[in-house]
């Protein structure tokens, strides 16, 4: 306990010697230099004592510092000392010059920030108003004020010696006021701008799901309407508020002398973000990209489209490139069927030839050998055909290729169709008085071949004025493939075309089953009926296919339907006569032709 004869020295002390009076403790430190900068920090606490329990009778005094609390604002005392370290190191900024400082106490309380800088400014501790005990004046500014209240209690002293007065805290218009703190300079930004370095700050630790605690002020609602609306705009999301009354000098605060900082997972490359029902917008559902397009980014509000040359992969992360195809010759299935084509070709010429070596033979004069030939010419021509759907597709290719095919093929389905009504005719006209012995010639036959080829090719001629068969890229059919084909246009004269064929085949058939029995020398009506047979066979089981394939399928269904068709009707026609010429050359005679024709 201090007695009262102690206080009454102490003071008479102070007014005899002010500038060689001590006090107990000194709570200041110095750096010495050429210039001096003064901090003010709240590195202590400072309690007082109270001497008795009157008012005249109280007085400060200094105690010892809590360690609990002594490094709370001790980064600012190290940020200014590195400062200086690194002006000092650098001969360029202040060159032959040193600079210190002196840190001061202010202990967040303005009565006693207002001696700290009457201790400063009067250069010894206890405070000596209008005294500099000092011994030289080498202070040059005060760095201090962490708030508002602070910097103002400061200002009322130093501007009397016009000290420039350099605070830390935030910005606030007050101090703004040149006219009466002409001092005084704020390194904070407003906080109009403040908020943002809040929303960087979430940005940055991908905090889209926090709680706010607000000083329950105008300063603390102000800063909460402007953070919530840039918050909304970069889709972050407030989990909860709280208004407290807050002892330091912050308006806000973000808050994790919550149990995640994300109401939601977030998407992966892949997915998607989908909205949830009568939720925040950081509340959502991840939701995997369709087909065809990619998300490569995290948390992305749509997926993307991959260009018309690539395809999503299968994490649908990324596109890929796609592949070209085609039915080519170089694959195998491509191969295989020009192979067959081209061996069919050269068979059929080759049947063609022995029939031509042997048309002097009563089996070939006997089946109207010109048109033996025809269909023979015609055949070869329908494999050859098929080459133009195997290869590269062209635009020409993809305009010949079914008009030929449409036009040979009816060639040599009405060839058969003359043979079977020259069957019947033959038939026919041995009867005695019979008139129809005029229609037995190649005439007739040809000019029914005619007129048949002449309506397919009209209605080819219609196709392809109207909506003909063009190139086309198809990047639906197989994932990762670009399928280069040929499109058919309009399907309606493509079915038009093929049920054209489909008739003549039906005819043929109809009146070849009728006339399988017929007596004839050598009736090849059976034969007849069997390729038809096979040819409906073939075409019927082809239109059922093509609904369902996709691609380089189709070409190779109807390039496979073109070489079964002709196939069968090339094994079924000419396969016995064949066997005759070259194997039963006995059977090819004129007598055996005669008994075979007596029923």
């Amino acid at each position: 306990m201090i007695s009262r004869t102690e206080i009454f020295l102490f003071e008479y002390q102070m007014m005899k010697t002010p500038c060689h009076i001590k006090r107990i403790y000194n709570p200041t430190y110095r750096k010495e230099g050429d210039l001096i900068i003064a901090g003010f920090f709240s590195l202590f606490v400072k309690i007082q004592i109270y001497m008795g329990k009157n008012s005249f009778n109280e007085s400060p005094f200094w105690t010892f510092a809590e360690p609990k609390l002594m490094f709370r604002q001790y980064h600012h005392f190290l940020a200014l000392q590195y400062a200086v370290d690194e002006i000092n190191k650098n001969p360029y900024l202040l060159p032959n010059i040193t600079l210190g400082y002196q840190l001061l106490n202010n202990f967040h309380l303005e009565k006693l920030a207002v001696e700290s800088a009457l201790i400063w400014l009067s250069g010894r501790n206890p405070v000596i108003p209008n005294y500099s005990c000092d011994r030289q004046s080498n202070t040059v500014a005060v760095i201090g004020g962490m708030s508002t209240m602070l910097s103002v209690a400061m200002a009322t002293i130093l501007e009397l010696y016009k000290v420039p007065q350099i605070t830390y805290g935030l910005f606030d218009p007050l101090l703004n006021d040149k006219v009466q703190y002409p001092y005084v300079y704020q390194l904070g930004s407003k906080e109009s701008t403040l908020h943002l370095a809040f929303i960087q700050l979430m940005l940055h630790f991908d905090w889209t799901w926090v709680g706010l605690l607000l000083s329950a002020n105008t300063r603390g609602e102000t800063f909460f309407n402007d953070l919530k609306e840039e918050m909304a705009r970069n889709g972050l999301c407030v989990a909860m508020k709280e208004t407290i009354f807050l002892s330091i000098f912050f308006p806000f605060s973000l808050e994790i002398q919550t149990p995640t900082s994300m109401c939601s997972v977030k998407c992966g490359p892949g997915f998607k973000k989908t909205s949830l029902e009568n939720q925040p917008i950081c509340c959502f559902s991840c939701t995997p990209c369709p087909e065809e397009k990619i998300s490569n980014q995290t948390d992305a509000e749509e997926c993307l489209q991959c260009p018309e040359d690539q395809y999503p992969n299968k994490e649908r992360d990324h596109c890929l490139p796609r592949t070209v195809t085609f039915l080519a010759y170089e694959e195998p299935l491509g191969m295989t069927l020009a192979c067959a084509a081209i061996c069919f070709s050269l068979l059929t010429v080759l049947v063609l030839g022995v029939f031509v070596k042997h048309r002097d033979t009563p089996i070939v004069k006997a089946n109207n050998r010109s048109l033996s030939y025809t269909l023979l010419v015609s055949l070869s021509l329908c494999f050859l055909c098929s080459l133009l759907f195997i290869g590269h597709p062209t635009t020409a290719t993809c305009l010949l290729r079914q008009t030929t095919f449409a036009v040979v093929f009816t060639v040599a389905v009405s060839s058969i169709l003359a043979k079977t009504i020259t069957v019947v005719l033959a038939f026919k006209a041995t009867r005695p008085g019979s008139r129809l012995r005029r229609w037995l010639g190649s005439t007739a036959s040809y000019s029914l071949i005619f007129t048949c080829t002449l309506i397919q090719m009209c209605l080819c001629g219609i196709w392809l004025g109207t909506s003909p068969p063009f190139l086309e890229m198809d990047i639906h059919s197989e994932p990762g493939s670009i399928i280069i084909q040929c499109n058919e246009g309009t399907l309606l004269i493509f079915y038009c075309v093929l049920g054209y064929m489909a008739l003549l085949a039906l005819a043929s058939f109809t009146v070849a089953f009728l006339a399988r029995n017929l007596p004839d020398t050598f009736n090849e009506a059976k034969f007849l009926t069997f390729s038809m047979l096979v040819f409906c066979s073939v075409w019927i089981s082809f239109l059922s296919s093509y609904q369902n394939s996709k691609g380089k399928a189709i070409v190779a269904l109807e390039v496979f339907a073109i070489l079964t068709s002709s196939a069968g009707i090339l094994t079924c026609i000419f396969a016995p006569k064949c066997f005759v010429i070259l194997l039963r050359s006995e059977q090819n005679t004129q007598g055996i032709l005669k008994k075979k024709a007596t029923p």
